[in-house]
């Protein structure tokens, strides 16, 4: 989908609804979490970094690595849907152990050769910096 066509849905699905206020809608829009605009940003990231793997591998630690990176946008906006802190909170702890996983699985990438040294630490890095950005979003949640 071309980034025209993908603004043009997302107009259509954040800005059609005419039965919610403004001020309402601004809340419901995970989309606007800068944590999940990370996250989201991290997990293309692994694709293209997964590509290279060898052939072997699209069954095991790439699909593994794949997972792990695609549940942490997709916990974060689980959660937000749930409407209420406690649940938001049980999703962010698990967007932030698909984290943990994902980079135990670059890690173990780089140690064996799949991907290069230098492109593990910029994944290890943000994905460091999305777990302070979850620690940080679940300390301003009244639970």
């Amino acid at each position: 989908m071309t980034n025209d066509r993908w603004r043009d849905l997302r107009t259509l699905v954040m800005g059609g609804a005419a039965d919610c206020n403004e001020e309402a809608m601004e809340t419901r829009r995970f989309r606007d979490l800068q944590v999940w605009q990370r996250s989201m940003g991290l997990a293309r990231e692994v694709y293209r970094l997964t590509e290279g793997f060898p052939r072997g591998e699209q069954f095991g630690l790439v699909s593994q690595i794949r997972r792990a990176a695609v549940s942490v946008p997709s916990n974060i906006a689980e959660g937000h849907g749930r409407m209420t802190d406690k649940s938001f909170a049980v999703f962010l702890s698990q967007a932030r152990g698909s984290l943990y996983e994902l980079q135990t699985q670059i890690e173990l990438a780089g140690d064996l050769g799949f991907v290069a040294k230098e492109q593990v630490l910029p994944v290890m890095s943000e994905a460091e910096e999305i777990t302070c950005m979850i620690q940080g979003l679940v300390a301003t949640l009244r639970i």
